[in-house]
């Protein structure tokens, strides 16, 4: 479904992907690990098209209306509401009006349907992105760091509405700085540092190979340790 194959990419002298392969397969959750700066962004942005690569091939098995999209920055209307925000991604969808309000239950919004974003938690308004993400039931789905400073019971929920929606046949790719994360959500996994895969394999691959099991409770230690990588 998604496929990278010896990609580079610069951005003037600075090198940020260095023959970058990756394959995940349709259905799959894949989670892309690695400290800020590592270059995962970059690989989404080239996947959907916001960046070009230098050099390698990529494809994805989907048309950019069968994707969906959650970054970081979410771009929301702060003035107007949640329900506001997402009317007018279902008109460049396509989507009738009524699925909003299915969408926003899916995600725990439905009471906060009429608030202005500004007026929305942290937590809220990266549910909400993930509500604009799924309004049109994309094949595949980015997920660009989708419980970053979340507490543990928002990150919970959002995990729940991801195993679901996989569940429903999408294809998702998200990266994480959380290795626990990536061990309870995703079919494999890769780790990302300074531009190069220095790991990849399933969760219990990675884990076994590294004596995790056996160790600290904190699996992102591990790579610490063992690899000088930390995932922040």
């Amino acid at each position: 479904m998604i496929e990278l194959q010896n990609i580079e990419k610069s951005f003037g002298e600075q090198k940020v992907l260095t023959d970058v392969n990756i394959k995940v397969n349709s259905g799959e959750i894949f989670g892309l690990l690695g400290p800020s700066g590592a270059g995962k962004t970059t690989i989404i942005n080239i996947l959907t098209k916001q960046e070009i690569a230098d050099s390698g091939t990529w494809h994805l098995g989907a048309s950019a209306i069968e994707t969906g999209l959650m970054l970081d920055e979410d771009g929301f209307n702060p003035k107007t509401s949640a329900y506001q925000n997402l009317e007018l991604y279902a008109g460049i969808y396509g989507v009738k009006k009524e699925h909003i309000s299915k969408t926003l239950a899916q995600v725990g919004l439905s009471e906060a349907a009429k608030k202005p974003v500004a007026k929305l938690s942290k937590g809220m308004r990266q549910r909400l992105g993930l509500a604009r993400a799924i309004l049109h039931n994309p094949k595949i789905l980015f997920l660009d760091e989708p419980t970053s400073g979340l507490d543990p019971s928002t990150a919970k929920g959002i995990h729940e509405l991801i195993r679901g929606l996989q569940q429903n046949g999408a294809t998702i790719f998200m990266t994480t700085h959380n290795m626990q994360e990536a061990v309870e959500l995703c079919d494999y996994v890769a780790l990302l540092n300074k531009g190069v895969i220095v790991e990849e394999g399933t969760p219990y691959e990675v884990c076994e190979r590294y004596n995790a099991f056996k160790t600290v409770p904190d699996l992102g230690q591990v790579f610490i340790q063992k690899t000088g990588v930390a995932l922040v």
